[in-house]
């Protein structure tokens, strides 16, 4: 697939964040349509809930149909791209239920023509009238009885990779955005974008000036697009870091300035706001505030106001504590 990009393009590029589009993601790994990968434990820990999820909301089970086919056709109505950088999940929910019954329908009937045949009750579903109504309730109850308990870590993780490609995006450009997104993604000098998609189609997209939108996620694995007319431009990409652990400090370093201010250090390998690393060590602000000014006053990381935000980064004496 190739994306035509004009310098209208890259000031019009952003990076989102879509709780919605998550929700989804996850519910193909609930399922077990996709492997869980360094989220087995967390599957394991909501399986069950889920299965009661699936067995309350038939819309949930009826979505293999048309949503989570890697490589062929997918419906985008039920979690399109978002309109803002950080939209609320309850915003995007009220786009989902704006969408007209008949543009659904659209979408499911091109889906369900290059599927395999469905199921009576399935196809009596995905085509009825309350076809929106459905999915909206069922990943809204997804969202509350499952998503929104591990939402503040899920969202540290995304804001910081948002943080690291949108600085490399506005710094060096497309090629230093891309450089590590995905093997099936790399910048072309001739002005484009190309990603090698798993089903091998050949396709041809002109942004026209209105950019591409890029959002990661933590429960994708592979590359997929948004390239609807009636939808934001959009790519997806897995996550950074997401199957690697905790970074973990020196034991004798946890012993000398403690284990939270060492884990903290160590977290700062990458620039970090309050509010990100509490949700990463599951702390509360309050309390990973104390320890950032610990380390503040000791000289071992430093801060920079970034918008309404203050954004955490080690010092050289911090780095040469972490390193040994």
């Amino acid at each position: 697939m190739r994306i035509d990009v004009t310098s209208q393009d890259l000031m019009a590029s952003r990076f989102a964040i879509s709780p919605l589009i998550e929700t989804m993601h996850a519910q193909w790994m609930l399922a077990g349509r996709v492997q869980a990968g360094p989220h087995a434990e967390w599957v394991e820990r909501w399986r069950g809930t889920y299965a009661r999820l699936a067995a309350r909301y038939p819309a949930l089970r009826a979505a293999a149909a048309v949503s989570g086919n890697i490589g062929a056709a997918n419906v985008d109505f039920i979690a399109p791209p978002p309109t803002a950088v950080d939209v609320a999940f309850a915003d995007e929910l009220a786009a989902v239920r704006a969408t007209p019954v008949a543009r659904a329908h659209a979408e499911i009937e091109r889906v369900l023509a290059q599927r395999p045949p469905v199921t009576g009750w399935v196809r009596d579903l995905l085509l009825g009238p309350e076809v929106v109504e459905l999915f909206a309730e069922a990943y809204e109850a997804l969202w509350t009885d499952i998503l929104v308990h591990d939402w503040a870590r899920l969202h540290a993780i995304l804001q910081r990779d948002v943080a690291y490609r949108a600085g490399r995006l506005a710094a060096y450009g497309w090629a230093a955005a891309l450089d590590d997104l995905s093997p099936r993604v790399r910048w072309r000098r001739s002005g484009h974008i190309e990603v090698r998609m798993l089903s091998g189609r050949e396709e041809r997209h002109d942004l026209g000036g209105r950019g591409l939108l890029f959002l990661p996620s933590a429960f994708m694995t592979s590359i997929a697009t948004y390239l609807d007319e009636s939808w934001p431009y959009a790519l997806l990409y897995p996550a950074r870091g997401l199957g690697a652990a905790p970074p973990r400090a020196d034991a004798g370093l946890a012993l000398l300035i403690g284990r939270s201010r060492a884990r903290i250090l160590a977290e700062l390998a990458e620039p970090a706001t309050t509010t990100q690393l509490a949700a990463l060590l599951g702390q509360s602000p309050g309390t990973t505030g104390e320890h950032i000014a610990a380390l503040r006053r000791t000289g071992l990381i430093a801060g920079a106001r970034v918008g309404r935000g203050v954004l955490y980064t080690r010092t050289p004496l911090g780095d040469a504590l972490i390193n040994g």
